[in-house]
C-alpha cells in the first residue's frame, strides 16, 4: 500500500529517470532526438487526428480563433517540429563543458562545469508544439520533464508523448524521460506547483494570468516566461518602405505569439509623412486599428481603454509621439520586457533605444519576430524569459543546466 498521488508517483517516476539520464553520454541523447523526430514522421496521421479532436472541441465551444491557431497543428507545423528536434541533435554538447579552472595554492585543481538541472516542470497552454520542444531540449541536456499541458490540448499531447517515449524506448533509455501529467484539474496543477521533493524547476509559458498563478503557488523555483505586450517605434528618421513592411510582419505574420507588436508609436514627423499609407496597409490586411491619433481617423469604437494588454489577433494600437524620450517613456510605463523595436536611419538614436529600453530583446530594423530559439540557432525553447536572473530571452540548452565544482587533489588538508 502507498499513500502516493498519482502525481507524486510520476515526480517519482522523473526523479528516477534523471538519475538515469546522468549515466546517458551526449551521443546516446542525440540518438535518441532524431528516433524522436522520425517517430514524429512515421505516426502522423495518429497525431493530427488526435490533434483534429482537440480542434474540433474548441470550435464546439466558441474558442478564439487565435487560441485555435495555437492548438492547430498539421502537416508542415509536424515537419518543423521534428526537424527542430534534429536540429537540437546537431547542436554542441551543452553538459560538462569547463567554465572555469584554477589550481589553488595548495595544489589542487577547481573546475567549474555544466550540468542537467535535474527534472523540469513545464506548465503551458494550448501549443502542442510546446511538448515535443520542451522534450527535446531537456534531454538534451540530461534533464527528465514533467509537462502539464492544458486541456485544450491534451489529445494531442497525449499523442505526441506516447510517440516521443517509443522512440526514446527504441534506443534504450528509459521512456520516463519525458511524460506527461493527464489530469488537467487546477488541483493538481497546484500539487505540482509544490513538488519540491521530485521538481527541481518549474516553466511556465502562456497567459499572464498562468504566469502569476505560478509564482503566486509555487515553492519550487521558477523560471518565469513573460506575455509580450511589444512595442514598435518609427523614428522620424525611419525609412518609409521599411517602416510599413516591419510594422506588417510584426503585427500580421503570426499575430496570436508573443513576439508580435501589439503597439506601434510613430514620431509626429513620420507621421506626417506616411502616417496614412501605414494606416491604409494595416486596414488593407484587415487589421482593426485602436487609436486617440486623428491621423489614423479612429471612430469611438475603436478608441483605447488600455496600453497593458495582449491582443494576440489582427488588431494593433497606435499612438503618435513627439520624441524618442515620449517612446522610451511609454515602453517603460508599458513593457512587458520582452521585445521591442526601433525603425530608424539614426544611428545614435538606435543607440540610445538599444541602451535604454529594458526588455529582454531590443531591435534595431529588425521584425520583433525573430524573438525565437530557433531564429536565434537555439534549436528550439522552453519559452522566453522576461526575469533577470538565470535565464533571459529565448531560452535554448544553456538555460536549462546549472553548474557544479569539481575538486581534484592528493590529499590536502586545511589548515
Amino acid at each position: 500500500m502507498t499513500n502516493e498521488t498519482p502525481l507524486q508517483q510520476l515526480g517519482k517516476r522523473a526523479k528516477r529517470a534523471s538519475a538515469a539520464l546522468n549515466r546517458t553520454t551526449d551521443a546516446e541523447r542525440n540518438e535518441a532526438l532524431r528516433a524522436i523526430a522520425q517517430q514524429l514522421r512515421t505516426d502522423e496521421s495518429t497525431i493530427l487526428e488526435a490533434n483534429a479532436l482537440d480542434v474540433t472541441r474548441a470550435r464546439k465551444k466558441g474558442t478564439d480563433e487565435a487560441v485555435i491557431d495555437r492548438i492547430l497543428l498539421n502537416a508542415d507545423r509536424l515537419e518543423g517540429i521534428a526537424e527542430a528536434a534534429e536540429q537540437i541533435a546537431n547542436l554542441a554538447n551543452p553538459l560538462g563543458r569547463t567554465i572555469e579552472q584554477s589550481t589553488h595554492d595548495k595544489g589542487f585543481t577547481i573546475e567549474k562545469v555544466t550540468v542537467p538541472l535535474g527534472v523540469i516542470g513545464m506548465v503551458y497552454e494550448a501549443r502542442p508544439n510546446v511538448t515535443v520542444d520542451a522534450a527535446a531540449l531537456c534531454l538534451k541536456t540530461g534533464n527528465a520533464v514533467l509537462l502539464r499541458g492544458s486541456s485544450s490540448a491534451l489529445d494531442s499531447n497525449k499523442a505526441l508523448v506516447a510517440s516521443i517515449q517509443r522512440a526514446l524506448e527504441g534506443v534504450g533509455l528509459t521512456k520516463d524521460a519525458v511524460l506527461l501529467i493527464e489530469d488537467t484539474s487546477y488541483d493538481v496543477a497546484d500539487e505540482l506547483f509544490q513538488m519540491n521533493e521530485y521538481v527541481d524547476v518549474l516553466i511556465p509559458r502562456g497567459s499572464q494570468q498562468l504566469i502569476q498563478n505560478v509564482i503566486r503557488k509555487a515553492t519550487i523555483p521558477v523560471i518565469e516566461t513573460g506575455a509580450g505586450n511589444c512595442h514598435m517605434y518609427i523614428d522620424e528618421a525611419a525609412d518609409e518602405e521599411m517602416a510599413i513592411d516591419l510594422v506588417l510582419n510584426a503585427k500580421l505574420q503570426r499575430p496570436s505569439v508573443c513576439n508580435a507588436i501589439e503597439t506601434v508609436l510613430v514620431h509626429d514627423s513620420a507621421a506626417e509623412r506616411f502616417g496614412a499609407r501605414l494606416v491604409d496597409a494595416l486596414r488593407e490586411k484587415g487589421t482593426e486599428l485602436y487609436s486617440n491619433d486623428a491621423f489614423v481617423g479612429a471612430d469611438d469604437d475603436h478608441q483605447v481603454t488600455d496600453w497593458d494588454s495582449e491582443f494576440l489577433r489582427e488588431a494593433i494600437r497606435v499612438k503618435q509621439v513627439a520624441s524618442l524620450d515620449e517612446a522610451l517613456d511609454h515602453i517603460a510605463s508599458y513593457s512587458t520586457q520582452h521585445s521591442e523595436a526601433i525603425v530608424t536611419e539614426d544611428q545614435e538614436a538606435a543607440a540610445r533605444f538599444l541602451q535604454e529600453v529594458d526588455a529582454a530583446a531590443v531591435y534595431h530594423n529588425v521584425s520583433t519576430r525573430f524573438t525565437d530559439g530557433f531564429e536565434y540557432g537555439y534549436g528550439a525553447e522552453m519559452g522566453i524569459s522576461t526575469q533577470k536572473l538565470h535565464a533571459r530571452g529565448p531560452m535554448g540548452l544553456e538555460a536549462l543546466t546549472s553548474t557544479k565544482f569539481l575538486i581534484q587533489g592528493n590529499g590536502q588538508t586545511r589548515g
